[in-house]
């Protein structure tokens, strides 16, 4: 198997393309700081990943920034903390202010030589756009929970995805989907029977982060610590 023999590279963006594990921490803290509460990186993200993925399996159909603005209030529960209206929306509205990976704009640019390159998402359209506007690609095609009505690791994405791919001319035998999170991505893709691409963005750092851990053993057919490794590994074909 080679990175040539596919046409489509399918992204999911945050964790992978967007760092959102430093936006995530960089909110939370701000937040934090105005209770003069600490807490380390782990146990931000860990907690996050908890409230968010059971806030989204509970709402699949909220809009991102109210899925975060309950997943902070979520978190505060959990710390014994209190969460204002203010404060909860301050935390949803934050996707726009997440950093993008160091690597990722030339990554995509080197990539999209070779590639169609298509977003599929948990986040809404509005949200999606200010990390669009850090990634300096135009995408072929975006999907996101907000056209889907509901967020991965649910199927229903993956199956949107790749109607909206097949009625575009692109068989799924030549889609690669390209993500970090086995939780979120990597198990539906095999479910799917799509060819994956772990960009392992932990790689040298222990435990799930912002992510739970996947819910069934799950092996990536192809395996990067950055995209910028990626780019690279698909020039040299």
């Amino acid at each position: 198997m080679r990175l040539s023999d596919f046409s489509t590279l399918t992204f999911d963006c945050y964790g992978t393309l967007i760092d959102w594990e430093a936006g995530i921490v960089a909110a939370t803290r701000l937040w934090l700081a105005e209770k003069s509460v600490s807490k380390s990186d782990d146990e931000i993200l860990e907690t996050f990943a908890q409230c968010e993925s059971t806030q989204q399996r509970e709402t699949p159909d909220m809009l991102y920034p109210q899925v975060l603005a309950h997943t902070l209030r979520r978190m505060a529960n959990a710390w014994a903390l209190a969460a204002s209206d203010a404060e909860a929306a301050a935390f949803g509205d934050s996707v726009k202010d997440w950093p993008a990976f160091p690597d990722a704009a030339d990554a995509l640019a080197r990539l999209q030589k070779f590639y169609r390159l298509v977003i599929l998402s948990n986040v809404d359209r509005a949200s999606f756009a200010h990390s669009n506007a850090k990634l300096g690609v135009t995408f072929d095609a975006v999907y996101t929970a907000q056209d889907v009505g509901s967020y991965k690791p649910n199927p229903a994405n993956f199956r949107y995805m790749l109607a909206k791919e097949a009625a575009a001319g692109i068989p799924a035998v030549k889609i690669l989907h390209t993500a970090q999170s086995l939780f979120h991505d990597h198990v539906q893709a095999k479910a799917h029977r799509l060819t994956s691409a772990w960009i392992d963005r932990r790689l040298d750092v222990d435990g799930w982060g912002a992510t739970m851990p996947p819910e069934a053993p799950v092996t990536p057919d192809f395996h990067f610590p950055t995209l910028e490794a990626m780019a690279e590994a698909r020039e040299a074909e």
